[in-house]
């Protein structure tokens, strides 16, 4: 499942980080790394941006960028 699948107020531990090395490494270094746990906040009417809570501060991606993120809801 990935992130772009959960619901507002869902929560997922990220499995894994795909895509190219760029939009891979821009989001392992905003937080996004495996074993970490995400919290959808908001997402927009036409599903992007997203909102997600990690670590503590709120992070906006795009639906692209969400499509990169495996997740396991929890």
């Amino acid at each position: 499942m990935y992130l772009t699948s959960l619901k507002k107020g869902q929560k997922g531990r990220v499995r894994s980080v795909k895509g190219n090395g760029a939009v891979k490494q821009r989001l392992m270094q905003m937080g996004i790394v495996p074993g970490e746990m995400v919290k959808v906040e908001r997402v927009a009417p036409l599903g992007s941006p997203i909102d997600v809570l990690v670590k503590g501060y709120h992070l906006s991606l795009r639906k692209e960028e969400a499509n990169c993120v495996e997740v396991e809801v929890m």
